[in-house]
């Protein structure tokens, strides 16, 4: 009796356990999701901005500095959404690790954005 009672708990917590993987690998994979979501969000108002008509005279500081100001809700949720899920799948990592990457990943769209608008503009006269 005692070894089937044994044999039971050891089921248990390997179907618990089983469980509790597959729960951290759904919350992984959604994290990803709104993660990249954010990204696509945060890109396409990047884009936006990018082809506004009263860009056209402004310069790579003062277009960098338009940037940077745009699209503040879209740029939040990107850094929240990437901050939850590096620490999602890497929770050992201190947290303050993981903010400063997610700050590089908005800092590179708006590096990536003006740099495509320096290469678009027509030369200086």
């Amino acid at each position: 009796m005692r070894m089937l009672m044994l044999g039971a708990a050891l089921v248990m917590t390997s179907a618990a356990m089983t469980y509790s993987a597959m729960a951290d690998d759904d919350d992984a994979r959604g994290a990803q999701k709104l993660a990249m979501q954010g990204r696509d969000d945060y890109w396409h108002c990047l884009a936006r901005e990018y082809s506004r008509d009263s860009n056209q005279g402004l310069s790579e500081q003062d277009f960098g500095r338009s940037v940077a100001g745009a699209c503040p809700s879209e740029r939040q949720y990107y850094r929240v959404a990437l901050l939850d899920y590096l620490s999602t799948q890497y929770p050992s990592i201190d947290s303050g690790a993981h903010l400063a990457t997610a700050n590089r990943a908005v800092e590179s769209a708006q590096k990536d954005i003006v740099t495509a608008f320096v290469k678009r503009r027509p030369p200086q006269k």
